[in-house]
């Protein structure tokens, strides 16, 4: 269904605009799938980000200031975060000479193994994208890296 039909709008004062709504809609929208395989595991998609990071961190840590800096959604609280998964056993934490600012954070064996399980019940929702054929996939990556890099300046 296209965009207009969708959003019950007629048009868009520019090709720009429309094509950022397009983005920040179908953005929500993978998000909320995304959020509605994980709660019946009780992580929020941060938290899952916490947890690919980290995988990919294993069998090192990474500082809560590391997490922070690679986290999809800039405007997370990481520490809170990191808490709560500390608390459900799927992360470890160590705090050096007392001093609670400086944290390094690893995943626990089960925090590997949840991550397991959530790659297959996720995967569905990667394969979506398989409606592109890898030269579309490989033009919207291209596409999407050159839009982002506008903000960097």
């Amino acid at each position: 269904m296209k965009l207009e039909a969708t959003l019950k709008q007629q048009n868009f004062k520019t090709a720009e605009e429309r094509a950022m709504v397009n983005i920040l809609y179908t953005a929500y929208r993978i998000k909320d799938r995304h959020q509605c395989m994980l709660t019946p595991h009780d992580i929020s998609v941060q938290q899952y980000n916490i947890l690919r990071i980290l995988r990919g961190q294993h069998p090192g840590s990474a500082s809560v200031n590391t997490l922070r800096d690679r986290m999809l959604d800039k405007n997370s609280g990481v520490s809170r975060m990191v808490e709560k998964l500390r608390i459900k056993g799927l992360v470890g934490r160590t705090t050096y000479n007392g001093d609670r600012r400086q944290v390094d954070v690893c995943i626990t064996k089960s925090g590997l193994d949840l991550l397991e399980q959530l790659d297959k019940e996720i995967k569905p929702l990667h394969d979506i994208a398989g409606v592109l054929s890898r030269e579309e996939l490989d033009q919207l990556n291209a596409f999407l890296d050159r839009i982002r890099l506008n903000f960097q300046k």
